[in-house]
């Protein structure tokens, strides 16, 4: 299913993620509403890291909290507005645009 897209760390069977020295920021699900943000690592599996991806939210993007509802989160991404829940929005790593 999600291993036809071609998107595998050609090393292993990985999801292609930043290397180097551990990443600062902090899960999205943790950010307040209107907070502009970007994204520095999807710390989810294969399939969740996939299915961000085809949603336009990979690694370097610029995201924006528009709402915060119970556990989940709308997030503008461009023009386009993406619900995520709680569970996908702790995986997502995000930092403040400076």
């Amino acid at each position: 299913m999600f291993g036809q897209h071609g998107l595998s760390n050609p090393i292993g069977h990985e999801p292609l993620m930043t290397s180097g020295p551990p990443v600062k920021g902090f899960p999205l699900m943790m950010a307040d509403e209107g907070a502009s943000l970007r994204i520095v690592a999807l710390n989810g599996g294969k399939g969740l890291t996939v299915r961000l991806t085809e949603l336009g939210l990979n690694v370097g993007s610029e995201v924006r909290v528009v709402q915060r509802q119970g556990g989940g989160l709308l997030v503008a991404r461009g023009e386009s507005r993406i619900a995520l829940g709680g569970g996908m929005a702790a995986k997502i790593l995000v930092a403040p645009i400076q």
